[in-house]
Parts: C-alpha cells; structure tokens; sequence
C-alpha cells in the first residue's frame, strides 16, 4: 500500500531526543522515555507514513529532496541538556537556505522548539523566523487549566480554524514546560494551540501552523508534548498525527488538479486505428446495434469492420492472456457481418472475457464489445476500452476477508466515445449477447470514481467554507490514496449486496420496483460498509477512516446533484444521510457555511445504519407492497416529498387493487425533491459535475 509520505527526523544537530531506544536509554539511563520519541515514529508508522532518521550532517537540499516532510527535534548544548552528542545544535546558513527551499517547493517542515528557548544555543528560531514565527524565551504556567495538578503541565485550547480542522479526535493537549511562540504580522499563519485564559501568559500561541510558498510550517513551542513519556497522555498522539498530516499534504495538494502520465496507447497506432474504425460504426448503428441498410452503406461498414478486426491483431502480442477471447471475437464480429450488420450477439466472446480470472496488478484487457454503457450511452453500439487491473497484493490479502470473486477494480489506459461519460462501471450484461449469458465479474473504474470524488469534495470544500481534517484533506488531494480507498470500500459495500435480511441481488436495477427501493439498498450497503470500518480500526488498517470520509462526501456532495431528477436513486441515499445529520446535529449548515461534528457524525451514521438494517428486518414480515409502503414512510420522515406526490397522500390513493406495476406507474418522477441546501449546491456545482464526465484521474 502507498505510504502516505515520507518522513525523515533530524537527529544530526546535537538532539535531546532520540528516535533509536538504545541511543534514549543512553542519554538518560534512569528514564529513557524522557528522552526518547520511539512513539512519535512508530505512531507516524502506524498511521501510514514512512519514517526514516537523519544522523550524517550537514543537512543538504539532496537529502531534503528525498522527504515530504523533515522534523527537527529540539537541539542544545551539553551545558544544559544531554544529547545525541552529533553535530553542532547550529543550523549553518547553508542548512538554514535548503530548509527554507525545500519548504518553498512543497516540502513540510515541523520544529520542535522549548521553553526558555534562548539558553540552548541552537538558532531554531532563526530558522523559523523566515516562515513568520519566532519562538520567544517564555514558560508557560497555569493553576486552573493544568495536567495532573502541575501548572507546568499546561492544557492548550484549540482554536478552530475557517480552513482546517487540526483538532479532529483532540479533546485536549499537555505541554510540558512550554514556551512561547509570536506570529509576525503578515504572515499566512494560524495558530492551533494556545494557553487558556487562565495561564500566564494567557491565550499566548503554543502551536502555529504556515503556508510558506507550496509548502507548510509547523512549529511547537514544547518538545516534550512528543516524548514517549507524554505523548499518551489525554490526545497528545492524535494530535501529532494531525499537525503531520497537515504538513504532508502540502505536496497533495500543490498537486491536487495535476494530470495523469499518458499511457502507451495515447500515441499507438494500431489503437488509434482501432477507435477511429469503431467510431465511425457507431453513428451507423441503432439502438439495438444494427446498422439500417437503407440509410448507411454497408459497404463502408464492412471496411471500417476490416480494420477494427486488423487492429485488434495488431494490438494482440500486448495482451497474449486473451488469445481465446480475441479468436471468439473475431468470429462474433464477421458472423455480425454476415448476418447482414442486423442485432450483434458476442455471446460466445464474452464467455471468454475473463478478467475475474486473472487478478493481478497492472494486467491490461482489450475489450471490443457492441455494448450500453451505464450511465453513458444507452444504445448497444460497437466500443473498445484497454483497462489495467488494480490488485496490489494488500487488497488480494483484504478480499480473502471480504470475498466477493466478481470483484475486479480497474483503471481506464483508453477507451471510445461511450465511456467519454459518466459511466464508471463496465459489466458483462452490458454487452448485446443473444441470450442472457452468466455474469462471471464487474469491473469498477476505480481512478475515475476517485477522480470524481476529489474533484467535487474540493469544490463543494470551498463553496461550503468546509474545514477539513488534515487526513480528509489528504485524501481529497491524494489520487492514489484515493483509488485504494475506493476500491476497498466498493469491495466491502459490493459483497453486502448479497448478505443480511432481505438481501438484493446486485443487479437488482433490472427488478421493478419504487425507486426508493434501490435507494435504501445502496444506502444499506454504505452504511453497513461505514460501521465495518471501525473494524478495520481497531485491525490498525489505517484506510478505514478514509473510507468514512469517502463514503460521506461522495454520499454528502457528489450523488445528489448528478444525473436527472428522475427517479435518482444514489441521489436519494445521499439526501437521507444529509437530513438524518441535520436533524441530530452531526450537520450544521449556517451563514452559508458547513460544519462536521465528526464525533456525532460517527456515531449519527450508525444509528442511520441500524434504523435502516431494522427497516430491513422488519419487512420480513411484511409482503413486498407492505414493505414498499413502510420503506416509503421511512424516506418520508426524513426527506419531503413533492407536493404532487400521490404516494404521500397515503394508501387511499394509490392503485392498490391492480398490479404491482400499478402503484410503481403512479411514483413523480422527482418524487423527494432537492432541498434547499442541494438546489443552492446544484447551481453553485453544475459545472464542476459536467466536468467530470469523462475524467480518468
């Protein structure tokens, strides 16, 4: 699995703290621990960073170069501290110079200042004073808002910041000894931390967070807050793990709208034959996939049919897995063309196109089928996509947990104009078959949705003046991390499909039923898939929390607002999760601005999960009228119906005597309106959710 960055912690400048225990023990024999941050690395490890040590001085531009983010560790003199006894507690200039570089360009820098700070003899706030913040000769007191009765031991308050939520799981912090930090004026700084209003002196800054060029600062004005003998008490971990995730994801999101490299078939030949031949069908073809005769000439469709059929023999020595398919295709094509181009049937070349067969990461298919896309264009027309498999060895590993053998995530390299929409999906039933052929897999484009997702969560972050966590916002700029969240939570939200009371089919779009239906179904197996995630937590699988994330933003801003108002399912799910939120407070959306309660949110979540799983159970008892009824009132309470409603003015009015299709027949069109919250997004955001069709990553 992607680490999230890389982290690398100076341990080159005469520091007081050692990452390495045995060097710990070393510098304080008696109490290691107050000299150690083992913690502070294993928990970075933990979380999913990559931690690596610096103890070969001078520090250079080429050893930053290889980071994301550098730690700095308070440094001192043998008068007043013991040490590492490595180098001198002097940044030079030059150390001072690539420092500031590093930042300018993206990097995260995070120092670790101390109390009474001008009697170490390192020059750390020399070096912080370029980013705005100087690090004063200050100690910090407080009698009421203390840890453990020590006015020492201050607690800090947490102001919150209109941009970034640094205090997600933070209740409190300790310092220990701390000193204090002054902000310049000018400067694009936030403090995180401050001393009560009690403590002496009050409200003064003891954390405070800097954008400087593409990259960020944070500076503490403790080293003690981090120490393996602090860093467990009240939130003190949690909240390292947000200052660095929030310094990590300054190369996220200086990156955050970058394209993807260009793959192989973007400039090959025999695929750029390939699509134009295809392209060139397809305008011939009806819905059914049958070319009219009367209207096309047949003759040019049995030209451009030569050189789809050339081009795939060109294309096959990439993909020698699919020899069989590729004979079967040829076959299924030249019968469509001796059949005179009437109704196309790949039934026999779609037994052959197994990807369910061959999970294995970066495997490429080449698939060439007259085909709907969902989402896309509705019509069978003739299409060719090249996809590659998404299965590193960690998801091979979670899929022996939640097994599903259908499941094959994937990623777009090409494809034709039916997919140059807001499909994302590419399933077997699909394709034009003679009959109705076994559906062995279904693949999900995973870099697309990804894409999708980051691309409307920052655009509905800044309409909605949404302060993020520093992981969310990790995410939300993280294309990678973003695809691996994806397809585990598809993974685990796919298999629930067929698991619990009355479990759905997975394609259960081709039952009829009220739209609601469907709804309840996808929001039953997020829900589910959200509640499982604090599993996955305490498994110390670190893509559980994202996943959280993902689900409620996607849920929360994507789905409503896209596609027609027609009987919107996915739209609808999300619209249930945003009234129950709003209802219990987990949601506030107030001065135009959105606020997360993240600990209600979670909490909020699962009960919507275990209202929704009893609803479930219930209709147990209940025929699929009752149930339909009951799950109708269900969405009622939570989301208004139109005025037109019929439904809403209760069984009266509805054609019960008659059948089923009767009282499906009589369901509005947009039955539970936007509320006003989605209408103002819709409007904002419509642009954003056109541009999304298409995207890969």
């Amino acid at each position: 699995m992607q680490k999230l960055a890389r982290i690398l912690i100076d341990q080159s400048h005469r520091q007081a703290w050692a990452v390495d225990r045995e060097m710990a023990a070393k510098i304080n024999p008696a109490n290691p621990a107050d000299a150690g941050y083992s913690k502070m690395a294993e928990s970075a490890s933990s979380a999913g960073f990559s931690v690596d040590s610096f103890s070969s001085g001078p520090l250079t531009a080429e050893h930053l170069s290889a980071t994301d983010v550098f730690v700095l560790p308070h440094a001192s003199t043998d008068d007043w501290e013991k040490t590492l006894g490595f180098g001198s507690p002097v940044l030079a200039l030059s150390e001072i110079e690539a420092i500031k570089n590093f930042v300018a360009d993206g990097g995260g820098l995070i120092v670790l200042g101390e109390t009474e700070q001008a009697k170490y003899g390192n020059n750390f706030s020399e070096l912080t004073e370029i980013f705005g913040v100087k690090i004063l000769n200050e100690t910090v007191q407080d009698s009421i808002e203390n840890h453990k009765d020590v006015a020492t031991w201050v607690k800090g308050d947490l102001p919150r910041s209109l941009e970034h939520d640094l205090a997600l799981k933070v209740q409190e912090v300790a310092f220990y000894r701390a000193g204090v930090l002054e902000i310049s004026k000018n400067t694009d700084a936030f403090v995180v931390s401050q001393s009560s209003p009690s403590a002496y002196p009050p409200q003064a800054p003891l954390v405070v967070a800097v954008s400087y060029g593409k990259g960020r600062v944070v500076v503490l004005s403790d080293s003690d807050v981090l120490g393996d003998d602090s860093i467990d008490e009240l939130d003190n971990k949690n909240f390292w793990i947000n200052l660095l995730s929030w310094v990590a994801g300054a190369k996220a999101a200086a990156s955050a709208t970058a394209k993807r490299e260009p793959s192989w078939a973007d400039s090959d030949p025999a695929w750029q034959k390939l699509a134009s031949a295809v392209e060139a069908i397809k305008p011939m073809q009806q819905k059914d996939g049958s070319i009219d005769s009367e209207k096309f000439s047949i003759t040019e469709a049995e030209k451009q049919l030569e050189i789809v059929i050339s081009s795939i023999k060109e294309l096959a020595p990439r993909f020698s897995h699919q020899v069989e398919y590729f004979s079967a295709l040829e076959k299924d094509l030249l019968a469509w063309q001796a059949g005179g181009f009437g109704t196309p049937d790949f039934y026999d070349s779609l037994e052959l196109f197994r990807p369910d067969l061959n999970r294995n990461d970066n495997v490429e298919n080449l698939a060439v089928f007259a085909m709907y896309t969902q989402n896309g264009n509705p019509d069978r027309n003739l299409e060719a996509v090249i996809t590659n498999t998404f299965w590193p060895d960690w998801l091979a590993e979670k899929e022996q947990v939640y097994q599903n053998s259908a499941f094959v995530p994937i990623e777009f390299l090409a494809f034709t104009s039916g997919y140059d929409t807001n499909s994302a999906v590419f399933f077997p039933e699909t394709v034009a078959t003679r009959e109705t052929a076994q559906f062995y897999w279904g693949g999900i484009f995973c870099d697309r949705e990804a894409a999708r997702f980051r691309m409307v969560t920052r655009a509905a972050r800044q309409l909605l003046y949404l302060p993020l966590p520093p992981d969310a916002e990790l995410l939300v700029n993280d294309q990678k991390l973003a695809q691996e969240t994806y397809v585990l939570w598809d993974l685990i939200h796919d298999r629930t499909h067929s698991r619990g009371d009355l479990p759905f089919d997975p394609f259960m779009i081709k039952q009829r039923m009220p739209f609601w239906m469907y709804a309840l179904e996808e929001l039953r197996c997020d829900l589910s898939t959200f509640r499982e995630t604090f599993i996955l937590d305490d498994q110390g699988e670190r893509l559980g929390k994202y996943i959280r994330y993902a689900i409620l933003f996607d849920r929360l801003f994507r789905f409503p607002i896209t596609g027609p108002r027609v009987r919107n399912y996915d739209g609808l799910g999300g619209q249930i999760i945003f009234s129950y939120l709003h209802k219990h407070g987990g949601l506030t959306w107030t001065d135009n601005r959105l606020t997360l309660d993240w600990e209600k949110v979670n909490r909020q979540v699962v009960e919507l999960c275990g209202k929704v799983e009893a609803l479930y159970h219930d209709g147990i008892d209940r025929s699929r009228l009752a149930q339909w009824m009951a799950s109708y009132e269900f969405v009622k309470d939570l989301v208004q119906p139109h005025p037109a409603s019929i439904w809403a003015k209760g069984p009266d009015a509805l054609p019960l005597d008659g059948e089923l299709k009767e009282v499906v027949n009589v369901i509005h069109d947009d039955e539970f309106p936007l509320n006003v919250f989605y209408d103002t997004l819709n409007r904002k955001l419509k642009d954003v959710i056109l541009a999304t069709k298409g995207i890969t990553a």
